[in-house]
């Protein structure tokens, strides 16, 4: 089914709602989107440099995930003596040695719809959701989450816990998306459409979200989201979690401060170096 097609088909089946339950053409129209999505030849948002946060929503492709949950019926899927009860249009995906994806034993799980290329690997447990994008050479470390939709790039290492939430409603609004050559570090939370550019390295235990201002120390200026633009962490940026002192009312008495991440420096030699080691890991 040529993508053109399918796009309006995935439209048309979308629109239909509750009517599209049972109907042969919106399921098949939904098998032939997952292994598009699984094949990474189609994707939730993709680079576009006319787009004013660089990366396009393709909203149709979110829709077409939302139906495949519409369509989906609840089926046993459990393994041995593990029990497991899911919608049977998204099992867990399984991998062949040919793929050069190494899923390392020990209860890792990535979901119908996503797509990991080669090099990829991941360390149990972990899971990658529907409509996920994993790029070459990224490290998914243990207890690490790549949610719904969510974008990562080339070489990203996602540390231990780190939890990259997913978007897939509102259709139109912007996943989370860790570009190439990012350190995640442990126990990191990256969520509501947040864009983390290229080399950025996020510390142990840095939260970001839509609603947190991020002080950038080397400029002078803090980074929030808009009504129009999510948050951006610029290429290179070290971010660290701070705190920030509460200067009213009774907070203030009592010494209370607020949860800030900051950014302290940019990507240097000496910070290339250290990344390096996680190249080890691989």
């Amino acid at each position: 089914m040529p993508t053109q097609s399918l796009e309006e088909q995935i439209e048309l089946h979308f629109a239909a709602g509750a009517a599209a339950i049972g109907d042969r053409d919106a399921l098949n129209a939904f098998h032939s989107l997952r292994e598009h999505l699984e094949a990474g030849t189609l994707r939730s948002a993709e680079l576009d440099a006319a787009s004013p946060t660089g990366w396009r929503v393709n909203a149709w492709v979110k829709r077409g995930i939302l139906l495949g949950f519409r369509l989906g019926a609840l089926v046993d899927m459990s393994t041995g003596p593990l029990s497991f009860v899911d919608k049977h249009t998204y099992p867990a995906r399984s991998f062949k040695p040919e793929d050069g994806i190494r899923i390392v034993p020990g209860g890792s799980s990535v979901r119908s719809g996503a797509y990991l290329a080669k090099g990829v690997v991941m360390m149990p447990p972990a899971y990658v959701n529907a409509g996920a994008f994993v790029d070459e050479g990224t490290m998914i470390d243990s207890h690490a989450l790549v949610g719904s939709c969510a974008q990562i790039g080339k070489r990203v290492h996602l540390s231990a816990a780190a939890q990259i939430g997913g978007v897939l409603e509102p259709v139109n609004a912007s996943p989370v998306i860790i570009e190439d050559d990012c350190l995640i570090g442990g126990n990191t939370g990256v969520y509501e459409g947040t864009i983390v550019r290229s080399k950025a390295i996020l510390a142990a235990g840095t939260i970001l979200t839509r609603g947190t201002p991020v002080y950038d120390l080397v400029n002078d200026t803090v980074l929030k989201a808009t009504a129009d633009m999510p948050l951006i962490i610029p290429s290179g940026a070290v971010v660290v979690p701070g705190a920030r002192a509460i200067t009213k009312g009774k907070a203030k008495d009592l010494g209370l401060s607020v949860y800030t991440p900051i950014i302290v420096k940019y990507r240097d030699e000496k910070t290339d170096l250290s990344a390096t080691l996680e190249d080890l890991l691989r």
